[in-house]
């Protein structure tokens, strides 16, 4: 593991998103959703191709609030600009569980 400084993790810019768009995406070479997350007037939506479809269904996932890094270059995922990164940690199996907030907060909100 190497580490890095306080001013390198700083710039990361994690910000609370809500999904408020989930569609499938069959050209994804893994099984995937795209989604379209709203990081409040600031950033405004953004989308993300996101391979969590072993443990969400689109119904879990509309309304729900997300962590994301939200300032790196966009990524070209087949026929689909994935615009931030959103956040989570792989199970026993591999599958992705999304990184969540037990309380609401402001779309936009930055890690501190």
């Amino acid at each position: 593991m190497s580490t890095i400084t306080f001013d390198d993790f700083m710039k990361v810019d994690i910000r609370i998103g809500t999904i408020i768009e989930v569609e499938d995406f069959p050209e994804a070479r893994k099984p995937a959703y795209k989604l379209k997350i709203d990081f409040g007037p600031e950033i405004g939506v953004k989308k993300s191709s996101a391979q969590i479809t072993v443990h969400y269904t689109p119904a879990d996932l509309k309304s729900r609030q997300v962590a994301a890094v939200v300032n790196f270059p966009p990524r070209q995922i087949g026929p689909f600009m994935s615009e931030v990164l959103t956040l989570g940690f792989a199970d026993d199996d591999g599958a992705v569980v999304l990184i969540g907030i037990d309380k609401p907060c402001p779309n936009g909100s930055r890690m501190h």
